[in-house]
């Protein structure tokens, strides 16, 4: 099992990789993060996103669907944003390059580094 922030570091290491956390979607709060930038506020960004996450997650439960989400994606013209809920009140946060990052790797990579969490 991993720690955070091996798996934060994991995260960093994809092609492409401006930012990662791990958020408690309960609160917005990021528990850890790694990258960012004074142009990308990882913290900022981890705070809003989870309003995605929890609408979501709203949503399946009202039309009553037995499903979970596996990942999120939000295309930016020069981002890739993808979140994947760990099944246990929290999700894992990661923003790629849009020409840098490869997205199949990136989704691999998070499904991995999601199972692996230890929180």
């Amino acid at each position: 099992m991993a720690h955070m922030e091996v798996a934060l570091k994991d995260l960093m290491m994809l092609d492409g990789a401006i930012a990662a956390a791990v958020v408690d979607y309960g609160s917005g709060m990021p528990l850890g993060t790694a990258g960012g930038s004074r142009d990308f506020d990882i913290e900022l960004a981890a705070a809003g996103t989870t309003e995605i996450v929890r609408a979501k997650m709203r949503t399946i439960g009202d039309l009553g669907l037995d499903e979970e989400i596996d990942d999120i994606l939000i295309t930016l013209r020069t981002q890739f944003h993808l979140l994947r809920p760990t099944g246990n009140g929290l999700f894992v946060y990661v923003v790629l390059d849009r020409g840098r990052g490869n997205l199949a790797l990136a989704r691999h990579s998070l499904k991995a580094v999601t199972r692996e969490l230890e929180v």
